[in-house]
């Protein structure tokens, strides 16, 4: 895995590069995708420094997040993948940040849960820019709606905004429309931009990018 670890660092060094020309240094954070990869693969890119990661699938996490958070205390952990309603009590006990509320349901569903479990995580609305019937997200044009209601319907403290953009369009408009909403809808996160696309997702204001098969190669 020391493949893995070389290209952790070159891809840090492409974040440090695009953040001079579009934001302050140090200020985009690298989420390291570790979907489909065991805690072994995921041992040395730990060992390396990377301590924010993402999943995309809840059953997934538990199987290997809880033994190496208690070996490194200090992991973040994400939730990148669509969350149904019936593990949103997993979820919330598991992830830092969950960047893909969608819909009313999860709403409900998650104030519920931290309600319950008086735990927290950041979360992000994540919106469908491109309105592709496959992929989740919300209709951009109800967006900053949704977040408001979130807020005052749900009393969810939404940080920030997700998107995926087409794989087969230009990402560049997408990660401008995101950011368009992000300010009307009143808030500063932005995660977008993956392995083939997070230095121009940088230079459209990313805050966060997730980058998977650029640091742990294909699966």
């Amino acid at each position: 895995m020391e493949d893995a670890v070389s290209r952790l660092e070159s891809v840090k060094s492409n974040i440090s590069k695009a953040e001079v020309a579009a934001r302050a240094a140090g200020t985009v954070t690298l989420v390291a995708v570790s979907k489909t990869f065991d805690a072994d693969a995921i041992r040395p890119v730990i060992g390396a420094g990377q301590r924010v990661f993402g999943e995309n699938r809840v059953q997934e996490a538990q199987g290997k997040w809880p033994a190496l958070r208690a070996e490194f205390p200090d992991i973040e952990l994400h939730l990148i993948g669509p969350l149904q309603s019936n593990k949103a009590k997993e979820a919330v006990a598991l992830f830092d940040v969950i960047e893909t509320v969608d819909r009313e349901k999860i709403a409900a569903e998650i104030a519920k849960e931290i309600a319950r479990q008086e735990k927290a995580p950041r979360l992000y609305v994540q919106v469908n820019t491109g309105l592709e019937e496959q992929k989740a997200g919300i209709d951009p044009r109800e967006a900053v709606a949704f977040v408001a209601r979130c807020r005052d319907v749900h009393g969810l403290a939404i940080e920030g905004l997700m998107c995926i953009p087409p794989f087969d369009e230009n990402p560049g408009p997408h990660f401008a429309l995101l950011e368009k909403i992000a300010r009307e809808a009143g808030v500063e996160k932005l995660s977008m931009g993956m392995s083939g696309d997070y230095e121009t997702a940088i230079r459209f204001g990313a805050t966060s990018v997730r980058v998977g098969s650029a640091i742990f190669g294909t699966r």
